[in-house]
């Protein structure tokens, strides 16, 4: 029995454990108590806000095993990027270069710096322990969020990207950062992923201004812009499939993608429904998969079966449990996976 829910304090314990099984590059799982416990502390506070209206609020969550009492993943939403602390990626463009006189026709790509401080709603920080990777649990942990953000639109900006993460090595090392960051900043690279979680600041005073011909990044450093890490490959796909295309951005560390799309056009929103619970069963329910959410303040998720017969809604009784809600209560659902037709 395996439940998403706002993270808590009592989770701190088990979200430092957790943090130090997440390789480099994973910034919204950050390895250090003081920081995870400030993290949590503003997710409380962003669920206590009855604003109606991005601010850039956190919110944390967590998958949790109920007759464990463990905790197993975790996934975040930010419901504006920008403000004080601005979103820095590399845009990247291209440029035609041409000599009538040699005969040369060139088209370079170029990085350019974006400083955004009215951004889009992000999400990140998943991140689930390897052996719990399967069954639709990652999906779960992934695509709830969207569920959420539908439930609660006006709170989050219409736009939503995830920043994947790049090509980093079990060491830490990133051939984009060692290529181009490391000369400007004069720290690693898992220093500087950490340093971004305190403040990024440092950002600003030390980040070139000026635009990078990529032609002239060793080849080692070429060849990681745009891709993904190894892990993250079925993430990206799986966004891919809900409807995020590439932004044409990368970030600015170690050149992940930056992968975008309008909260209304996500596959897994425009196929939710809302209805009210008529009738709960202790039987099982033979369907599809869905991701049910529940409507109430105290939040929660999990994947279940759905029956709606001329119009009523049935779900099992453990799902209730889970979701907290009974009969009379309003839920959220939408299938975990998108149809074969698409």
């Amino acid at each position: 029995m395996r439940v998403i829910r706002p993270v808590q304090l009592k989770d701190l314990d088990q979200l430092v454990k957790l943090s130090y099984q997440a390789s480099f590059g994973l910034t919204s799982l950050p390895k250090g108590r003081k920081l995870l416990r400030k993290r949590i502390l503003e997710s409380i506070e962003s669920f206590a806000r009855t604003s109606q209206r991005p601010r850039g609020e956190l919110f944390v969550f967590v998958l949790e095993d109920i007759e464990k009492k463990k905790i197993l993943g975790t996934s975040s939403i930010v419901s504006k990027l920008g403000g004080f602390q601005p979103f820095y990626s590399y845009r990247i463009d291209t440029y035609p270069h041409e000599s009538k006189e040699l005969k040369v026709q060139k088209q370079i790509e170029v990085l350019h710096l974006v400083t955004e401080h009215d951004g889009p709603a992000e999400i990140g920080g998943l991140f689930l322990k390897g052996r719990y990777r399967k069954h639709g649990t990652g999906r779960l942990l992934s695509l709830f969020r969207f569920l959420f953000m539908s439930e609660q639109r006006s709170r989050f900006e219409s736009t939503v990207i995830a920043e994947m993460r790049g090509v980093v090595d079990e060491q830490g090392r990133s051939p984009f950062w060692e290529a181009l960051g490391s000369h400007f900043f004069d720290i690693d690279y898992p220093t500087a992923d950490y340093l971004t979680q305190v403040d990024k600041k440092f950002i600003a005073d030390l980040m070139p201004k000026f635009p990078i011909y990529i032609p002239l990044l060793p080849k080692s450093a070429q060849d990681v812009i745009g891709r993904v890490h190894e892990r993250t490959k079925p993430a990206l796909e799986m966004l891919k499939a809900e409807g995020f295309r590439y932004a044409g951005m990368i970030d600015i560390f170690e050149a992940g993608p930056v992968m975008q799309c309008k909260l209304d056009k996500i596959r897994i929103v425009t196929q939710s429904r809302k209805k009210v619970i008529a009738d709960l069963t202790a039987e099982s329910i033979e369907s599809v998969p869905f991701i049910i959410t529940n409507t109430q303040r105290e939040f929660r998720a999990c994947v279940g079966s759905v029956a709606v017969n001329r119009g009523k809604m049935r779900i099992t009784k453990e799902t209730a449990d889970l979701l907290q809600v009974t009969v009379g209560d309003r839920v959220r659902f939408s299938p975990i996976r998108p149809s074969k037709t698409g």
